[in-house]
């Protein structure tokens, strides 16, 4: 006997981006009822007439189903209307969207809350998870979701076949945001380790940036090959001492989004690289990029982070040189290829400080452990299991 589809929900996708304008036109296609809210008048009023975004996907006629609300921050009365909250901004934007929407989201009932921004806050190095919890308070933190994987827009926007991970401190969450986003083209797969998952996606960026610098200078497929594979041993050691599972960089969140942003030219990050990798300095590139390479600002809470930890991620330190010190491209690929030798696969001794930090600031528990904070068997029960918020 066939399962019945799931509800047809109110969704407000806030962020009317790359990204966020190609998941909008996703969830329309879905029959979902889609409101995309942007900061510029004048788009909200093209798109309105016209059902096309004038900086992207210019070709691309959007489903009818999409409305386009702004500049102003959607009131109270039309966020408790909504089943879903999407939010597609960048990272160093959520702190203050969020704190806008706040006296919204006091209710008994809280919409679905999914973000798909990929990034650490520069000035507090806070992954959102801790942004949520800081301007909504616990609640709303232990409830949130968080969706990453390989995910061109153009190619959602075409409906190629892509899939993602979606994970959350509160498991019936991630299920029921998979169920809204669920489509023969676009798969997603549950997991329980947002904090993993958002560093994976946080700092994929970072090596991307290496992988183009690598193209700009000519290297080639060796070259990548070696930077995609130290570069994922880096991000999961990182996310091994924060706290996070080793098992989630293996997945669509890890590997699979660190393959795809630094074997792509269509990357920003990889482009930020790559035009490095030719002699252009960092600010002309930003100038004229066009969006927002989350990579950059990334790199800079990155450094705090590994320095605090003590954790050895060589890459990541040459990336940071390179963009904030102003060190020359050559001489980083020159020191980091004369290390001398060392062992290839190393997990950190000390784990989790920063992940049980962060757990206490939610109202877990952290001595009761699973996909996060110590690396424990993947079957092994999570606070997260036993929390239905």
């Amino acid at each position: 006997m066939s399962s019945s589809p799931p509800p047809k929900s109110r969704i407000l996708v806030l962020g009317a981006g790359n990204f966020g304008t190609c998941l909008a036109d996703h969830l329309g296609d879905c029959d979902h009822e889609v409101f995309l809210w942007s900061r510029d008048h004048g788009f909200v009023e093209y798109f309105n007439v016209h059902h096309r975004n004038p900086s992207y996907f210019q070709d691309h006629v959007f489903s009818t189903n999409i409305h386009a609300l702004g500049p102003e921050i959607p009131n109270r009365e039309t966020v408790q209307q909504m089943d879903v909250l999407l939010f597609a901004i960048p990272t160093q934007g959520v702190r203050e969207t969020l704190t806008k929407l706040q006296p919204s989201l006091a209710g008994e009932q809280l919409p679905l809350m999914i973000f798909v921004n990929k990034g650490i806050e520069t000035d507090t190095q806070a992954l959102t998870l801790e942004i949520i919890a800081d301007t909504c308070g616990s609640r709303v933190a232990r409830q949130a979701t968080f969706i990453s994987g390989p995910s061109f827009a153009k190619e959602i926007v075409r409906r190629q076949p892509t899939s993602v991970s979606v994970a959350s401190l509160t498991e019936s969450r991630a299920e029921k945001a998979s169920e809204v986003f669920h489509q023969p083209w676009f798969r997603c797969y549950t997991g329980r380790d947002p904090i993993g998952l958002e560093l994976a996606g946080a700092l994929k960026n970072v090596y991307a940036i290496a992988a183009g610098m690598a193209d700009g200078l000519g290297f080639e497929n060796n070259t990548r090959a070696s930077l995609i594979t130290r570069g994922l041993a880096e991000m999961t050691k990182i996310g091994t001492a924060y706290g996070a599972s080793p098992l989630t960089f293996l997945g669509l969140a890890g590997v699979g989004d660190l393959f795809l942003t630094c074997s792509s030219p269509r990357s920003r990050n990889y482009t930020v690289g790559y035009r490095l990798g030719k002699g252009e300095a960092l600010e002309d590139i930003i100038k004229t990029l066009g969006s927002v390479a989350e990579g950059v600002t990334t790199a800079k809470g990155l450094k705090k982070i590994i320095d605090e930890m003590d954790v050895t991620a060589s890459i990541a330190t040459e990336i940071y040189q390179v963009l904030y010190e102003g060190k020359d491209v050559k001489t980083s690929v020159q020191e980091l290829m004369s290390r001398p030798p060392s062992r290839e696969l190393e997990l950190p001794e000390k784990t989790g400080e920063h992940a049980k930090r962060l757990l206490k600031k939610l109202g877990l528990d952290s001595s009761i452990n699973g996909d996060i904070v110590k690396h424990t068997p993947p079957n092994m029960d999570m606070s997260a299991r036993c929390l239905e918020v």
